[in-house]
């Protein structure tokens, strides 16, 4: 039998994709067409809308910040809305030097990527621990994003694969898929020079790395992170597994 597709050729959102068919645990699949990732979902055409509404989504939990989700709200009808909202930092860290006389550089650039995706650990882990509530609920197919479906999108995607015992070096292809997906926006008037902006709009392995190597110095290992600050104990760790891994 043909697997799924992974990503769908949607108009409005370039970075919608199933995060199912990798080997997990004992070799037992991430089952398909239960879990997706995402970039925003306000810019969905008819056409993207009938598309997606065939996946059975009733659950959308989106991670972007309080000003980029009210002007850009998700257009999918019936379906659930979840603000889990974590505030970006890079734009603002980048414009703070532009404020400030200094020229962003490419290094600045990754420096604070590396730094946001730190913070996804040590400030917004409650977020993460929300989104797998809403997983632990039911198997009722569910997509998470973000902006670009890139950065808070791409560190749940990896924590809940992590989880689920794929492989670290197949959780890193997955994450990086963004950067052969992903449009980046057109803006007329660039805030930063192109050699940034393309650091900003793709993903690095060191950016996901930073996230793990901060889970492993305030807790040890990412077992004691999922244990003790995502909630996800034994009990809930097995049912993860009875719910979306194959049998």
């Amino acid at each position: 039998m043909q697997a799924p597709s992974r990503s769908l050729p949607l108009t409005g959102a370039s970075n919608f994709r199933d995060i199912g068919g990798y080997a997990g645990h004992g070799g037992r699949q991430v089952r398909w067409r239960r879990i997706f990732r995402s970039d925003h979902l306000a810019d969905l055409t008819p056409a993207d809308v009938a598309q997606v509404t065939e996946l059975g989504l009733t659950r959308v939990c989106d991670f972007r910040g309080t000003q980029e989700r009210v002007p850009q709200a998700c257009v999918l009808p019936q379906v659930k809305v979840h603000a889990l909202s974590i505030e970006p930092t890079v734009v603002q860290g980048l414009k703070s030097l532009l404020a400030s006389g200094q020229a962003p550089t490419v290094q600045d650039t990754v420096h604070l990527m590396e730094q946001t995706y730190r913070d996804f650990v040590l400030h917004n882990s409650a977020r993460f621990a929300e989104l797998f509530g809403h997983l632990l609920e039911s198997d009722a197919p569910l997509v998470f994003h973000c902006t670009a479906g890139k950065d808070r999108t791409g560190f749940a995607a990896a924590l809940i694969l992590t989880a689920l015992g794929v492989p670290k070096a197949v959780v890193m292809q997955d994450y990086l898929l963004t950067n052969d997906l992903y449009r980046m926006p057109h803006t007329s008037a660039p805030f930063a020079p192109q050699e940034v902006l393309n650091v900003l709009w793709r993903v690095q392995p060191n950016f996901l790395e930073a996230a793990f190597h901060a889970v492993e110095a305030e807790y040890g290992s990412l077992q004691q992170y999922l244990a003790k600050t995502l909630g996800m104990g034994a009990p809930e760790m097995a049912r993860l597994e009875t719910l979306y891994l194959q049998n």
